[in-house]
């Protein structure tokens, strides 16, 4: 008994934990500040942060049962996530529940459960399955492009029906993760010109399709509810498959405008969450207002989730901002230099892959709170109020952490087992 309790023990590397530990501090500050939205709804001040912080204890325990998986087994994971990811996607078009215009949640027993986060570890998992295995002295085999394609497309495009923005951050990891596994530059430059074409065609269908108007932002006019409910009795296939392309374009015309407008014409109600986050960023300066002293968190709908980088900003201050986002930056690094150490293809492919989704979500989420994207629904990874998003996002640091401490290094090699790699190379 003793014995088996001395090996479940919290270990890997520190700088990740440090990384983690510090988003994890600045999570339950945020949301506790950002949540008063919420505190009004529920009637209750410390609810919101104590059913986050009951998650953040959740996702932790996940990660240590991860960290202490060795990683090889993982692979055995890739065809059940595979399956179920493919089968919960298919099944949150059908049953799935509404909110905001957009319907991504699945409930069990009382939970909602977002599909698509399990679909993008699926995807990871299986590319770096893919990649390593049919790695050559040249690099990845060609024919490892077409099976990333056959298993990444079909769950790409059912996200992207509800979810595009996620759809275009996990395409962007399953792109960044063929270079990094060596897939041949032609058939990487083939895909980028293809996808250039299609966001093109994917624009354009948009902008044709869609009205200048957020369904979201004008749910309370019962003309357009009215208008709304009469599309969905008869629909036309466009319309059925680009249904959210009205939030599209009013999103993507609103950040095209690059028209200045006077701060007593802007409408706070109609544009409230760019406005907002602008007024809590203009209102910062280096050291903030301090924890707690956020005046937009009351106005900004989504606070504590998608534009908690603004609150953070303005009760942190710029360096609060800057720090944030150098936490990410370090684990991005830290994790390429424990796959750079790795002495086999799938465990730093795989670590990679997972680094990679939670910080491109994370820029993407700054970028949009000071205005440099399009408004979309991404959280902060690890920082936003979450539900399972929290706990995968947990269990992606856990495999990292058990890739630092179970995978094979070099530096654990003998002399003689080094030989023999590098005479297997140059053979």
């Amino acid at each position: 008994m003793a014995d088996g309790l001395s090996k479940f023990r919290i270990k890997g590397d520190g700088i990740i934990w440090m990384v983690f530990f510090f988003l994890c501090i600045i999570s339950v500050l945020e949301v506790f500040s950002a949540s008063s939205g919420l505190t009004y709804k529920t009637g209750s001040y410390w609810k919101p942060v104590v059913y986050h912080s009951f998650l953040l204890l959740i996702g932790i325990a996940f990660m240590i049962v991860t960290m202490n998986i060795k990683c090889r087994y993982f692979k055995i994971v890739t065809p059940f996530a595979l399956l179920l990811s493919l089968l919960m996607l298919i099944a949150v078009l059908i049953v799935g529940q509404t909110t905001n215009g957009a319907q991504r949640w699945i409930e069990f027993f009382g939970i909602q459960f977002q599909p698509s986060e399990l679909a993008k570890g699926a995807v990871v998992l299986a590319e770096a399955q893919i990649l390593s295995a049919m790695q050559t002295a040249n690099g990845a085999d060609r024919h490892a492009f077409k099976y990333i394609m056959y298993i990444s497309c079909p769950i790409l495009l059912l996200i992207a029906m509800e979810n595009l923005s996620t759809a275009a951050l996990l395409f962007l990891t399953v792109i960044i993760m063929m270079f990094i596994g060596r897939v041949p530059k032609t058939q990487i430059g083939k895909l980028l010109g293809v996808l250039m074409l299609g966001a093109i065609f994917v624009f354009s269908l948009v902008m044709l399709v869609g009205k200048n108007e957020d369904p979201a932002a004008t749910a309370n006019n019962e003309l357009q509810m009215t208008e709304q409910i009469e599309q969905k009795k008869s629909p036309t296939i466009i319309r059925k498959v680009l249904h959210r392309s009205d939030t599209w374009k009013a999103r993507i015309v609103k950040f095209m405008d690059n028209k200045e407008i006077a701060p007593e014409e802007i409408d706070l109600d109609k544009d409230a969450q760019v406005a907002h986050a602008n007024i809590a960023i203009a209102s910062s300066n280096l050291i903030g207002k301090g924890p707690g002293n956020s005046v937009e968190r009351d106005f900004l709908s989504q606070a504590f989730s998608d534009f908690i980088y603004a609150i953070i900003i303005e009760e942190m201050g710029i360096w609060g901002a800057v720090i944030v986002c150098l936490l990410y930056i370090v684990l991005l690094f830290r994790t390429a230099s424990i796959a750079n150490h790795c002495v086999n293809a799938f465990p730093a492919l795989l670590i990679m892959g997972f680094a990679l989704l939670l910080v491109t979500q994370a820029m993407f989420n700054m970028a949009v709170a000071v205005g440099l994207a399009p408004v979309t629904g991404q959280p902060l990874p690890l920082i936003s109020k979450g539900g399972t998003s929290t706990i995968v996002n947990c269990v992606y640091i856990g495999v990292i952490l058990s890739v630092s401490c179970s995978a094979a290094k070099r530096e654990d090699m003998t002399e003689e087992e080094k030989g023999q790699k590098v005479s297997l190379k140059t053979a």
